[in-house]
This record gives structure tokens, C-alpha cells and sequence, in this order.
């Protein structure tokens, strides 16, 4: 049953009471445009809003003689259980505004209406007070980002989005819209248009990404490139007529009504003209992009910032790729940004193959993987940035002070929440999503389960905090802007205060503990305790791989065939048990969990802007839900990591191991040593105390790296030792021995199944 009913006057009321425009208040087409028999269509703008580069504009107006623009604010998306932060809605509302400013600049014969009725209507049952559009384009784009133009541009449009549209349909308009990926409320509120408007509505796909087929990654990387290349889509105005319909509602109206006030600095403004001056200034630097996005405090002015004008669609990727293209020399500036373009499209896609992404774990193995474990305590030391380290705490309290977060930080203080805190991964991502103002829902829970290790992937990495001090902020400048109680430590402890001598605690005035808090828990025996009970499900999530299903939900770039490769080297049932995961097995001796709220099941609310599809998920309140290769490699989908939420942190020039402990159980080189290991009855050496950026190996008890040849040693020789740590079988000590030889401690010969896994770095 819909959820609409339709009144005495023909206005379409919504069931929370707000109303839309009654159809009699809309001119048919043959009232706004002189041909015989006009058609006339409506554009309903949601993550698109922008005038070139627009495929259901381009095509509304090369085949209507009418054209009424339209964009509807719907309420659900308003209120207590919204998770867009203020800044985010305030550069929604800004966007718009500048959408109407450049309809009214538009070239071609206007018809303007006003809808009194549907004025008093508004005034009457919403919380709007209806405002005169007031100001001129040329002077308020950039002194009131909010205020709209005199000349009608957009009509603005406040209700049920459904009610709104049927309105139009009803006097003989057509709909078209742009195709945009979406989660749960946005696809039932498109299946409800659908249902209701029927072939009246056509959602066209013109953003590069491929709907409607049954495995789309075969030829994925020659599609996407290829529609980066091709021509925009500009309408030409010349032989249409634009219809404004004045309703009353302005952003301004709904921004004053919902009370938005931003509390956070350094937000963009959300207008066109902001976005083409950024996206020229960084064109005048994109050289230095790659030395530029992993430090935070140098990603700050080194990232494009192009991010929240991509998420809301006011600058196409398409648009920005050519732009760069076409006034930057090939450089390696450059293709590294174009590659985190592509990346940008890739997780998109991934959210159109399977929008549930934002919803489940998308290797059902790990369904639930940390739920037991919730702790509201630890949560909400993380969201404060209070957690005792540093890193992590300047992180968390800049994402909420400004809305802002280069990748590697946000990967950091994602696998900080998943792997040492051990809580459910939505919870994380939720909170990203509220206070992030690019937030692009297929970017960030995407990249929450990837960082998660949700997939099954065979390698997983955990950042290290206190490594990422002294790779990322040595001298502190940005640990001490965001945690000033930290500013007169000295910076030789700011990656673990906690050993900071008392002496030296207070000479500098920094009590830990006090000033600052100790560490919430205990890096290294989280991070094991993670490992050793993640290790245990992964035979079962490589098997998961097995499935088309699962294995088309994690789009590998080699395609199913990548994931059986995956699920046969390294699942329960596979052929070869040797290269099995068996990660050391650590005691936990973690509390239990706090027991997590109930999940709420009110699909059918919003969650987060209104009418951007693009971040509608099924709304969460804190502690509740409802219910990668190389970019260099044209047969991969290359995996983003992405400063932006568009274009990459990652330096390619560093090594797996500056990220942290990355535990492999299947990436190339693990796979290679492992066959040799297994043909040849011997083990690569886990070495904690070796180079961390380098794998080490002990051949004939010398030590060299891989692919050299030490003095009197042999590749891939089969009197591999045992070079420190502890013994992955029986995890018992033992020593260091120049010879290589076991120590007494432990005179059990290790066995391929006992470690199928490669440490880089700690």
C-alpha cells in the first residue's frame, strides 16, 4: 500500500502531515512550451548538481521542448536520527543554492509560476516559514552561499519525493533522473518512484558504472577509462524552455527551519565557484600530490579537497579527469590522482553490484566479528579521541572538529577500532559517515569492511599507531594542534607517553594519566588476541570465496577466477593443506563484551541528507544498526587508498611494511614461499626483531633478504632455521643462534602448517 493519499485540493499529503505541490498548481507542457504537441520533462536532481556533464539533463533537453529542474528536500532525512553532521547538511544546502544561480543564468526562455496554495500548505503543516527568493548570482555566489537568485532557477520542492513527482506526472510531465549508486532507504524510495510513476520515470546511468549485468568486472577497467575519455554531456538550451516553479521553499527556508548550525572549522563551501577554484589551484601543484598525502599535516593543503564537490555531484570524476588531462604534462603527480579517480568509480560499483554493504559483512563468515565484544567504554574513548594514543586521538578529534581526514589516517584509526579495540566495525563506520563532509557512502563502508578484514582477503593489515608518529608527525606539529595537552612533551615520547620517565613528566608539566590518558589497552596483546581468532575463521571466509555470490560482493580484480584461486589455497577444504592459515595461537584473556543494543529495524527512515541518495542508509543511533591490487595494472581494479574519499594517501613508494603488521596467508610473495617451503619441507622465518621493511630469510644460517643469494647459500635452500621470536608451534621461546640452529627450548620441527603467514613490520 503507498504510503500517500491525496486531498480534496489535489495536493499529495505525506503521512508524517508535510505536503507537496497539488498537480492543479502545476502547467502542463503545452503551457510552457509553443509547439503543437510539446513534451515536457522533469529533472529531478539528487547527487547530481550540476548543469554539464549531466546525462538526464543533456537528454531532457535535446528531447523536450519543456524542462522544470527540480529538486525535492525530503524531511525524513531531517531530524534526531539523521546521521549527517550540521556542516554536511549546510553543504547540501549551499550546493543547492548555487544549482538555482546557475538555471537562472541559463540562456533560454523561462516560464515562472507561482504555487500559492501550495505555499500556505507548506506553511501550515511543516515547520517552513515560506521566504521571497531574493538576490542576484553575480553578487551573493560567494558573499551568501545560501541566498538564491531573483529570477527563479530551481524548483525547490519539500515532501515525499514520490508525492512531489506524481504531481508532475499528473499534468503530462515525464521524469528523468541520473542513476546513482545507493543503500537500503534510497533503493525502496526508487522502487517506490518506479512503482508509482511506472514508465513516466527513467533513472539513465551516466556516470561510468555498469548496471544491469550479470558479472561486470570482466572488461570493468577498459569501460571505465573509456568513459572517462568520451565527451561530456552538455545540454543546449536553444530550442527549450525552462519552467520554474516557485513553491516557497529555499535552502535558506530549511536550513533556518532544522536549526543547521555548523560547529565545525575549515568547511568548504558548497557552491560551484568553490569547487572550480579549488579543483584550478590544484592543478597548479599536482606535481607534489604524491609527496604530499600521507603526513596529515602536509595531506591538509597536499590533497585536491575536490572530495565533498565529487560526493554531491557539483563536479563530475569525469569532468575533473579531463580537466587534468588537459593542462598537466604526464607526470607521476598526475597519474597517481587520475588512478585514485578510477578508485573512486571502482568502490561505487562495488556498492551498485551489492548495496548491502553498508548493511552485512560481505564475507558471511564474519558476520557478527566483534560484536560480543562491544564496549560502550572503549567506543566512546575512540570518538573522543581519549584512547592514549596519540595518533589515533589527533585523528578522531580532528575528523570531528573539521570533517576532514586524509586515508591513512582514517585506515589507521579504522583498524585501531577493529583489530585492537575489537568492536563492530558499522559502529566505526556509522561515526565516519556522520562527521565526514565528503562522505561517499560507497567509499567509506566499503573501506570500513575492507580494513575490518571483512572480505577474506589473504592478507590483512594493522596499523600501528605509534609506528605512524614517527613516520607521519616525528615532530608533533599535528599530534599537539589537535591534543595540546601533549604540546609540551618532548617529542621523543609522543609515540608512547605512557614511558615517558616521571621525571621528565614533571619537568614539561605532563602528567599520563591526568594531563593525558594511559592507553586504553594494550597494543600488542589486542592485536594478537585479534589475529588469533580472526586466523581461526579464515579457512571458512577463503571457502566463502568459493561462491559467485560472495566472490562477485568482493570484486576481485581477477573475477571469480581469483576467488576460487583464493578459496583452494587457502580454505578448510582445500586441495593443499599446506598453505593453510595457522596464525599463532595467543590467550585472550579479554573481558566479555558488553551485550550491543538491538539492532532497530526502521528500514524504511533515512539516514543521513536530504535527497542525496548517495548517503541514505537505514538509520543507526550510537551503539545501534539497522538490520587490492596495483592501480599500475590495467587487469586490476586498482584499491584506493584514498585521502579524499577521491584520490589516493597511499606513497607508492613505501613498502607494505610502513603501514604496519600486514599478516599474509596468500599474497604473491607468501604464496611463492610457501610452495617452496612445502615442496622442500621448510619454512620462511618470522623474525620480529629483523628490518622491518625488508622479509628476511635464513639460508644455511646466514641471514640474507629475498631474491639475493648470501655467501655460500642456495635459494630456497632446504635448511631454513629459526631466527628469534617464538615458536609458532608451541610458543615457546627461543633463541637467536648464529648457526641458525634450534634452541634446546624447543625441539619440535616446525611443519608447513605451522606458519603460512609473512610479517612485515610491526
Amino acid at each position: 500500500m503507498d504510503d500517500t493519499d491525496t486531498s480534496a485540493t489535489g495536493a499529495a499529503v505525506d503521512a508524517d502531515g508535510s505536503a507537496a505541490p497539488g498537480a492543479s498548481e502545476i502547467p502542463r507542457p503545452a503551457a510552457v512550451a509553443a509547439a503543437d504537441e510539446p513534451s515536457g520533462y522533469v529533472v529531478w536532481h539528487r547527487k547530481h548538481l550540476r548543469l554539464d556533464d549531466h546525462r538526464a539533463l543533456a537528454r531532457a533537453v535535446a528531447d523536450g521542448d519543456a524542462v522544470c529542474p527540480l529538486f525535492v528536500f525530503d524531511p525524513s532525512f531531517y531530524g534526531a536520527e539523521a546521521l549527517a553532521c550540521d556542516a554536511r547538511v549546510r553543504f547540501l544546502h549551499e550546493a543547492v543554492a548555487s544549482l538555482d544561480r546557475l538555471y537562472a543564468a541559463v540562456p533560454s526562455p523561462t516560464v515562472s509560476v507561482t504555487a500559492p496554495a501550495s505555499r500556505d500548505r507548506l506553511a501550515a503543516t511543516t515547520p517552513l516559514t515560506p521566504r521571497p527568493v531574493e538576490g542576484d548570482a553575480a553578487e551573493t555566489a560567494d558573499g551568501d552561499p545560501l541566498a538564491t537568485a531573483a529570477d527563479p532557477g530551481l524548483t525547490v520542492g519539500f515532501g515525499d519525493p514520490v508525492a512531489v513527482l506524481s504531481a508532475f506526472v499528473e499534468r503530462g510531465w515525464r521524469v528523468l533522473t541520473a542513476a546513482t549508486p545507493t543503500s537500503r532507504y534510497g533503493k525502496r524510495r526508487d522502487d517506490r518512484v518506479r512503482s508509482r510513476l511506472g514508465d513516466a520515470v527513467a533513472f539513465l546511468s551516466g556516470d561510468g558504472l555498469v548496471r544491469d549485468r550479470e558479472w561486470p568486472r570482466a572488461d570493468w577497467q577498459d569501460r571505465a577509462e573509456s568513459w572517462l575519455a568520451a565527451d561530456q554531456h552538455v545540454p543546449d538550451w536553444a530550442e527549450t524552455t525552462r519552467l520554474a516553479v516557485e513553491t516557497g521553499v529555499t535552502p535558506r527556508a530549511v536550513d533556518d527551519a532544522y536549526g543547521v548550525t555548523p560547529a565545525k572549522r575549515t568547511v568548504p563551501t558548497g557552491t560551484h565557484r568553490a569547487a572550480t577554484r579549488r579543483l584550478a589551484e590544484f592543478v597548479d601543484r599536482i606535481e607534489a600530490y604524491p609527496g604530499n598525502i600521507s603526513a596529515p599535516g602536509d595531506a591538509r593543503d597536499g590533497t585536491s579537497g575536490l572530495s565533498p564537490y565529487l560526493n554531491f555531484g557539483l563536479l563530475s570524476v569525469r569532468q575533473v579527469h579531463q580537466h587534468v588531462h588537459d593542462r598537466v604534462p604526464d607526470c607521476r603527480g598526475r597519474r597517481m590522482f587520475t588512478s585514485r579517480l578510477v578508485w573512486n568509480m571502482h568502490y561505487n560499483q562495488k556498492l551498485v553490484d551489492w548495496p548491502d554493504w553498508t548493511e552485512r559483512a560481505v564475507n558471511p563468515v564474519y558476520e557478527g566479528f566483534n560484536e560480543d565484544r562491544h564496549d560502550p567504554r572503549l567506543v566512546e574513548a575512540w570518538k573522543r579521541g581519549e584512547t592514549g594514543y596519540p595518533m589515533v586521538d589527533a585523528s578522531m578529534r580532528c575528523l570531528r572538529e573539521t570533517g576532514w581526514l586524509n586515508f591513512r589516517m582514517r585506515a589507521m584509526a579504522a583498524s585501531f577500532f577493529a583489530h585492537v579495540l575489537q568492536q563492530p566495525w558499522w559502529v566505526g563506520a556509522d561515526w565516519y559517515h556522520h562527521h565526514l563532509i565528503d562522505s561517499d557512502v560507497g567509499i567509506n563502508y566499503t573501506q570500513w569492511q575492507s580494513q575490518a578484514g571483512l572480505i577474506g582477503k589473504p592478507a590483512q593489515r594493522v596499523y600501528n599507531p605509534r609506528k605512524q608518529v614517527r613516520d607521519h608527525d616525528p615532530d608533533g606539529e599535528w599530534i599537539t594542534e589537535y591534543v595540546p595537552e601533549l604540546a609540551d612533551l618532548p617529542e621523543e615520547f609522543l609515540d608512547r607517553p605512557e614511558r615517558t620517565p616521571l621525571d621528565v613528566q614533571e619537568d614539561c608539566g605532563v602528567v599520563v594519566g591526568e594531563d593525558y590518558p594511559l592507553p586504553v589497552v594494550d597494543f600488542e596483546t589486542r592485536r594478537e588476541a585479534f589475529w588469533s581468532r580472526y586466523g581461526r575463521l579464515h579457512p571458512d571466509a577463503a571457502d566463502e570465496l568459493a561462491r559467485p555470490e560472495v566472490a562477485k560482493r568482493a570484486s576481485f580484480s581477477g573475477g571469480y577466477a581469483a576467488a576460487r584461486a583464493i578459496a583452494d589455497e587457502h580454505g578448510r577444504d582445500a586441495v593443499d593443506d599446506g598453505t593453510q592459515v595457522s596464525l599463532t595461537e595467543v590467550a585472550d584473556g579479554d573481558a566479555p563484551g558488553v551485550e550491543l543494543p538491538a539492532r532497530s529495524d526502521a528500514a524504511t527512515k533515512p539516514a543521513v541528507e536530504p535527497n542525496s541518495d548517495a548517503d541514505a542508509t537505514v538509520p543507526r543511533g550510537a551503539g545501534e544498526r539497522a538490520g587490492e591490487p596495483s592501480p599500475d595494472d590495467r587487469a586490476a581494479v586498482p584499491t584506493p587508498e584514498d585521502g579524499e574519499g577521491v584520490a589516493g594517501d597511499r606513497d607508492d613508494t613505501e613498502s607494505a611494511g610502513d603501514q604496519g603488521d600486514v599478516r599474509s596467508t596468500g599474497a604473491r610473495t607468501g604464496r611463492v614461499w610457501a610452495a617452496h617451503a612445502r615442496r622442500r619441507g621448510v619454512l620462511p622465518v618470522r623474525d620480529w626483531r629483523a628490518n622491518v621493511a625488508r622479509r628476511l630469510l635464513v639460508w644455511d644460517g646466514v641471514i640474507g633478504s629475498s631474491g639475493c643469494r648470501s655467501p655460500g647459500s642456495r635459494p630456497w635452500s632446504t635448511t631454513w632455521r629459526w631466527s628469534g621470536g617464538r615458536h609458532p608451534a608451541c610458543s615457546r621461546s627461543w633463541r637467536r643462534s648464529p648457526a641458525g640452529d634450534r634452541s634446546p627450548s624447543c625441539r619440535s620441527r616446525p611443519t608447513t602448517e605451522t606458519v603460512a603467514l609473512i610479517v612485515v613490520g610491526l
